[in-house]
């Protein structure tokens, strides 16, 4: 491979463009796990503002270093495999006890306007699929980039690294789409999501402690 064309540049070059078709407008459920005890709690519909953060991959946050910032993230997926994977993917063990992590989905108040990472959007500024699976340093170099040039976009729809599934990754832009509450919420050591749970983690091929 030439070092000239990499496949996942350290940088987009620039100037970035869009077309209509990078955009991805997404309307459907999505989940994530949070805590809710333990220090540095958040609501579940919040954007964390300091970052980046360097365990997490599009993180838009000026950088290097995390600090607080008026630059918000949030990340969620469209399935609930896929959460628990990302969720647990250090130890690949479900703790349903440490920070009683809770299971939360919402359906966006309006379709959400984001950009496309799955089709061709990567190919045409040099890059490719391959950069999303690549270090996170440089996928949060990208984020900046992509968040810069135009800071009112929703956010981000990629595959996890973990499933291949669909990721959603909000911005700023996406602060209005909440719900007053979400569709739906439980611990995860709740008696009536205990069967989801272990479902979803046979499915990823994951231990847990329910």
């Amino acid at each position: 491979m030439s070092q000239r064309n990499p496949k996942a540049p350290r940088a987009p070059r620039t100037p970035l463009t869009l077309e209509s078709d990078d955009l991805l407008s997404y309307d459907g459920v999505l989940w994530r796990i949070h805590r809710t005890t333990g220090p540095h709690l958040m609501p579940w519909r919040t954007l964390r503002t300091y970052g980046p953060i360097a365990s997490m991959r599009f993180d838009p946050h000026p950088g290097p270093l995390p600090a607080q910032s008026t630059v918000g993230v949030l990340y969620a997926a469209c399935d609930v495999a896929t959460a628990l994977a990302e969720v647990y993917q250090a130890t690949r063990t479900i703790d349903a006890t440490l920070g009683t992590p809770t299971l939360t989905a919402w359906y966006p108040t309006r379709p959400l306007k984001l950009l496309n990472l799955t089709e061709t959007w990567l190919v045409r500024h040099h890059a490719s699929y391959a950069l999303l699976h690549g270090p996170r340093a440089v996928c949060r170099t990208w984020a900046r980039a992509i968040h810069l040039a135009w800071p009112h976009l929703d956010g981000l729809y990629a595959s996890s690294t973990m499933t291949g599934r669909p990721n959603v990754v909000l911005w700023n832009g996406a602060a209005d789409s909440f719900p007053a509450d979400p569709e739906f919420t439980r611990p995860l050591e709740h008696p009536r999501i205990r069967p989801i749970v272990r479902a979803a983690a046979r499915t990823v091929g994951y231990d847990w402690t329910l």
